[in-house]
């Protein structure tokens, strides 16, 4: 079954998800230790949604994250570029639309929140594809980005980049996932991926203001939050 490499073209990276999409959710629960809820729960947080709100859910895969924004009251809609993740998705009730991140099919000013959970790291230009994100939200919006990251404590570190996303990371997914071979560039592409300061610089150089970010589980997933120039 196919995987991607680090220069993540579109198709190559489609055709992974496509791959792990019918046992993706159960594969993110059993890496993660069942971390991926808690940090849903904080994205959603960090959105601060209010009812009625119009939310742009990119890169949603199965549409999970989408149907925990939608807690608050918010109209919230999945996006992929993955038509497989979307169909293994396709028993939650939330609107669902199959979208590139650098060519989103929404006008300009569209949503009040836009959020990217795990998935920014895989779009093959971040910058044009946050200036995307930053084009379909309206002046004031905001932008909440959840990525993997840097530990910020040096043993953690250390055991982290080698141990968990060398050995561990692949042999569950060699236990659990469908596609085994995707979960190699997973650890690729986190080893690959700028640390917290790095990405908060270019999600400025995209033309969001007032970045900042949090640490969740030590720093080995950040919270990225911007606003749209007002």
């Amino acid at each position: 079954m196919p995987r991607a490499e680090l220069d993540k073209d579109p198709h190559d990276v489609a055709a992974m998800f496509d791959g792990v999409a019918r046992r993706y959710d159960l594969t993110n629960t059993a890496m993660s230790a069942g971390q991926d809820r808690y940090w849903r729960a904080q994205t959603r947080r960090a959105l601060d949604l209010k009812p009625g709100q119009r939310v742009l859910d990119l890169a949603a895969g199965t549409a999970v994250s989408t149907v925990e924004l939608a807690r608050d009251g918010a109209w919230c809609v999945a996006a992929d570029f993955s038509l497989g993740m979307l169909h293994a998705g396709a028993h939650r009730d939330v609107p669902k639309v199959a979208a590139d991140a650098l060519h989103l099919p929404f006008a300009d000013g569209s949503f009040d929140a836009v959020t990217i959970s795990f998935g920014l790291r895989n779009v093959s230009d971040t910058v044009a594809g946050l200036r995307e994100m930053a084009r379909v939200t309206r002046p004031g919006g905001r932008l909440v980005v959840c990525e993997f990251s840097t530990p910020t404590w040096a043993p953690f570190r250390a055991l982290y980049q080698g141990v968990v996303l060398g050995h561990v990371l692949p042999a569950i997914a060699r236990t659990v996932s469908s596609n085994p071979e995707a979960y190699l560039y997973l650890a690729e592409s986190i080893r690959d991926w700028p640390d917290q300061p790095a990405l908060a610089q270019k999600i400025a150089d995209a033309g969001w203001e007032r970045v900042a970010w949090r640490n969740l589980t030590v720093g080995a997933v950040a919270l990225h939050r911007a606003s749209k120039p007002a």
